[in-house]
């Protein structure tokens, strides 16, 4: 089975939890336009000032995503 990774691109500021929103509209637009194995997005607020979007792919596609899409962070999805 393969190992899932989810990538996490971080939003600061006043505006950050419309950015997250909006940057997922993205995130899943560019797994359409790959046909990525997986299609599960999301977006977190943190709080007031600190929101998060993400996406989850396998080891397989990690490496073309990152260099592609260039998130902030990684972490092994549960």
């Amino acid at each position: 089975m393969m190992r899932k990774i989810k990538l996490i691109w971080d939003f600061r500021g006043p505006a950050a939890a419309k950015t997250a929103e909006h940057h997922e509209k993205h995130l899943k637009e560019y797994i359409a336009i790959e046909k990525l194995s997986l299609n599960i997005t999301g977006f977190d607020v943190i709080n007031d000032m600190h929101a998060t979007a993400w996406m989850v792919v396998t080891d397989e596609h990690m490496i073309t995503v990152r260099d592609a899409l260039k998130p902030h962070r990684g972490e092994i999805a549960s």
